[in-house]
């Protein structure tokens, strides 16, 4: 039912609701809140030892303190509990607080408590009177990622009418109900939008996250089935066109490398057309063998295309795979193709794709449009594939004759559940470093190590390297004290000589601008990089041999270790400083295991002994394969008996033929996966 037709919903409503991605019930009921706000008991201020949310017990014990910063109101007041321990509050543009707030008077004061240095204080803390907060306490209140003109209450009334009009079919079988420990679906929309309490959004949440894997895990089970049946249209053999370039290397490949490149190409030799992910740490060499394969494909008279992420990648590609054509002689047309070419330049390319005079296209999404049309697509080689979709994988199938498929990862997902999650692809890992590589040298530090970490940059940058610095905000947020990369940049180019050249680089950039700051980076004339996560895939640049992540408790361990894969790409000793001033005992942990090693998988396997099943409001690091509310870190243990589930329903039943499968067939065509 179109959302709409709920009582309330006008036009400009409705139209709110739409840039969320919510037209309908089904989709208002699959928009999850982010987060709950839990109300729970007061405490001392004595009592805090680590950050995080807190409502304090505490009296007014200072005068106001009124100011001006960066155009923002700034109010500040001591507060202080019986104990006679004291904390700083601080409020933003909230002037009239200021009569509120009279020394000797008692409030609870509820928000963010953070640490600078060792001096506490709490952001923003809205103020109740102890009747006032004794009706909210131990009560969970659903948070919604919101758009403009669109709050939080009124997607709360919203929801709510939605389950009163709307009940639930149960589709699954009660035996997996049973042998699962799932509550049923009916109850678990209505637990993860109003829990009565934090064990109720546990169960809920375990119950429609095992929904998601589970359709999930029947559309891989279903795809390997296919795969399993394809017939190879491309019989390609180990050629002289790779054996030139391998001599030509200069250096050993590891045996890790010699294995998945003679397991490639095995695959795309058999009966059977390939569908291989290649494994592999940032730097471990894998894009190396992705042009052996390419140019075997050529060498038989086929075409090859690698899709890249982004636009600075594919092009660092083409001119790699130039140079490599160009040292070995090699008969080899090889052209770029991206959305920034003139109409007039994509138009020449979609000539000699169709008529079959390019031989490998290298690209980004612009690769996989209707109007790219292929000679003999016989390979397709996608690079960081948890970037790309499912679907967009199937549509490069779709683009051939069903061409043998590449897919080339970074991601240090664990063996375990890389298996699940790719379970229509074969799997080779490589998890070696190629020789020479020097391994990343890291410390965590705090704040205070800012001018050492400085004067280190620079010594950096007078030997002609570059340097990253990453932080977690691209704009000043009001309420959170965090480095961003504009105010940054400008604080950086105070302390740095004239003649080093500092830019930043965050999301909200135009492309072209994006693009044209990674490739002046890329070719040396940017020194220091400020940039966010912007730059955690799609720019390699080998001279860079410092990177300075800070309030690195903000990020998740994956995105941090993809982030440092940035640097340790060329000869030269490379670094990598974690900055945070966390007082928190568990984030410290978490930072030792990035100072303690750089080898992905088993900094992927730590974090997920250190998450583990029941961190269920923790950050989540695997929206990219699609899931809304799943990951695969933090449900690792969801992930694996959803498989088990899904093997066990298509054993018996692998077209899920009857009535009884009907809802889930729809829910199977609803996420795009076919039987």
């Amino acid at each position: 039912m179109n959302i709409r037709e709920l009582k309330g919903i006008g036009e400009k409503t409705e139209q709110l609701f739409n840039r969320l991605n919510v037209y309908n019930t089904a989709d208002l009921l699959n928009f999850y809140p982010r987060t709950y706000d839990v109300y729970e008991e007061p405490v001392l201020i004595g009592n805090i030892s680590e950050e995080g949310i807190y409502a304090i017990n505490a009296v007014v014990a200072s005068s106001c303190e009124l100011n001006t910063r960066s155009r923002l109101k700034v109010l500040s007041v001591m507060l202080a509990d019986d104990m006679g321990n004291r904390i700083k509050a601080t409020w933003f543009n909230m002037p009239f607080l200021k009569s509120q707030l009279k020394r000797g008077y008692r409030f609870i004061f509820r928000g963010k408590v953070a640490y600078n240095g060792n001096l506490a204080f709490i952001e923003q803390p809205a103020i109740y009177t102890f009747e006032e907060y004794s009706k909210k306490q131990n009560s969970m209140q659903p948070i919604y990622s919101l758009t403009a003109g669109l709050s939080n209450n009124l997607v709360i009334k919203t929801v709510k009418q939605c389950l009163l009009e709307f009940s639930f079919k149960e589709y699954l079988p009660q035996d997996i109900l049973s042998k699962y420990e799932l509550m049923g679906i009916d109850e678990a929309y209505r637990g993860i939008h109003f829990p009565k309490d934090f064990n109720e959004l546990k169960l809920a949440r375990k119950r429609i996250v095992f929904d998601e894997f589970l359709l999930f895990s029947i559309g891989v089970k279903s795809r390997k089935n296919a795969n399993l049946l394809a017939k190879n249209n491309f019989c390609v053999k180990n050629n002289e066109f790779s054996a030139r370039i391998l001599a030509n290397l200069g250096y050993e490949f590891t045996n890790a490398q010699n294995k998945a490149f003679r397991e490639i190409m095995e695959d795309m030799s058999s009966d059977n057309t390939m569908n291989r992910l290649v494994q592999g740490d940032v730097g471990s060499g894998k894009t190396i063998i992705a042009i052996l394969a390419l140019v075997n494909v050529v060498h038989e008279g086929f075409q090859g295309a690698l899709m890249a992420p982004t636009e600075v990648l594919a092009k660092q590609h083409f001119e790699s795979f130039q140079k490599i054509i160009n040292d070995n002689n090699l008969n080899i047309n090889c052209i770029l193709l991206t959305g920034s070419l003139t109409a007039a330049a994509k138009r020449k390319a979609y000539e000699e794709i169709s008529a079959g005079k390019a031989d490998i296209i290298i690209g980004t999404h612009a690769v996989i449009t209707d109007k790219v049309e292929f000679a003999s697509l016989g390979l397709v080689v996608t690079d960081e594939q948890h970037r790309f979709g499912v679907s967009q994988r199937e549509k490069l199938h779709e683009k051939g004759n069903r061409p043998h498929i590449l897919v080339m990862s970074a991601t240090p997902i664990p063996r375990s559940l890389a298996i699940i999650l790719y379970g229509d692809l074969d799997i080779s890992i490589i998890d070696e470093k190629p020789n020479g590589r020097l391994p990343i040298k890291n410390c965590v530090v705090d704040s205070g190590y800012r001018p050492n970490a400085y004067r280190f940059i620079k010594n950096e940058v007078d030997k002609g390297h570059q340097a990253y610095i990453i932080c977690a905000m691209a704009k000043e947020s009001e309420q959170i004290d965090i480095e961003n990369v504009i105010e940054y940049t400008d604080k950086l180019r105070k302390v740095f000589d004239e003649n080093i050249r500092i830019e930043f680089l965050h999301g909200k950039m135009k492309s072209s601008d994006k693009n044209r700051i990674m490739e002046e980076f890329a070719m040396g004339d940017i020194k220091i990089l400020v940039s966010t996560t912007v730059v955690e895939v799609g720019i390699n640049v080998p001279n860079a041999t410092v990177m300075m992540i800070e309030n690195s408790e903000r990020f998740g361990l994956a995105g941090l270790h993809q982030l440092r894969g940035r640097i340790g790409r060329g000869d030269a000793q490379s670094y990598c400083i974690f900055v945070s001033d966390t007082k928190n005992n568990a984030t410290k942990e978490r930072l030792a295991i990035l100072k303690e090693s750089n080898d992905g998988f088993y900094v992927a396997e730590q974090d997920l002994r250190l998450r583990g099943p029941g961190d269920i409001l923790g950050t989540r690091q695997s929206g990219e394969m699609g899931f809304l509310l799943g990951d695969i870190y933090i449900d690792a243990s969801t992930l694996k008996i959803a498989s088990m589930a899904a093997f066990d329903i298509l054993k018996d039943n692998p077209d899920l033929s009857g009535n009884e499968y009907d809802i889930l067939r729809e829910k199977l065509i609803y996420n795009n996966f076919n039987l």
